[in-house]
């Protein structure tokens, strides 16, 4: 029997408002291994979405770090035919998550792949800012020394410039406000800067302004989930 390995969505915030597809429960009852970034909040998450879900009946295994050893434990998987579940710890498997070295190995294995509709940040922020959606790119974090940050957003400013980009990127939440401050003053007053702060929750907002424009309202983000994108194409 070949396995198949499901990348099942999660909530991007405990209070979503819009619902998650049906079918992915249906593929959660395929699965008998659960590969997983944080076994308590996907244990809790499935629950909610199966309440008559018997959690003890499958097998986990933490992927927050794909070591050898997990490595090996999917390989073995695979190789028995068992259906995997990949849930990161919010949003898409395999998108900014750990789960993308799982999903390579399955590749590799030509293991069935199946990738499930859900919530994912990345997008939802470049839907909403109105920035351009032909030509993006996510670059992760910026560096946290200062001097190479300030380098670092004017590349990224002139980049987007040249190619007409977006260019998308996070920040540890408790480090937000320090991060739109650093991008107020180090880029052009014109350029367009995007701050998507608590996605599909309540309190979800999505704000373009130009960089001259944020200086006269800086909201709190700390703590708050966020996805901050840049645009000075024409």
């Amino acid at each position: 029997m070949s396995a198949s390995v499901f990348l099942i969505p999660t909530v991007l915030a405990e209070e979503q408002t819009a619902p998650l597809p049906a079918y992915i429960l249906d593929a959660v009852k395929q699965c008998q291994v659960f590969f997983v970034e944080n076994e308590r909040t996907a244990r809790r998450f499935l629950k909610l979405l199966w309440k008559e879900m018997v959690i003890d009946a499958y097998q986990w295994v933490n992927m927050k770090e794909v070591t050898p050893e997990v490595a090996a434990q999917f390989k073995q998987y695979l190789k028995e035919g068992k259906n995997i579940g990949i849930i990161s710890e919010a949003g898409c498997p395999g998108v900014a998550d750990p789960g993308q070295h799982l999903v390579a190995i399955a590749q590799q294995q030509q293991a069935l792949v199946k990738p499930l509709v859900g919530p994912n940040s990345i997008l939802l922020a470049l839907m909403g800012s109105g920035m351009n959606g032909q030509c993006f790119q996510f670059v992760g974090y910026l560096p946290i020394d200062m001097a190479q940050r300030t380098k670092t957003i004017k590349n990224l400013e002139s980049e987007s410039r040249q190619k007409n980009c977006t260019q998308i990127f996070i920040e540890t939440p408790y480090r937000n406000n320090q991060l739109l401050e650093t991008l107020v003053k180090t880029c052009s007053p014109q350029t367009s800067i995007c701050v998507a702060v608590d996605l599909t929750a309540p309190t979800e907002s999505i704000q373009t302004k130009s960089a001259q424009q944020w200086k006269t309202a800086m909201p709190s983000l700390h703590k708050r989930p966020a996805i901050f994108l840049l645009y000075a194409g024409v």
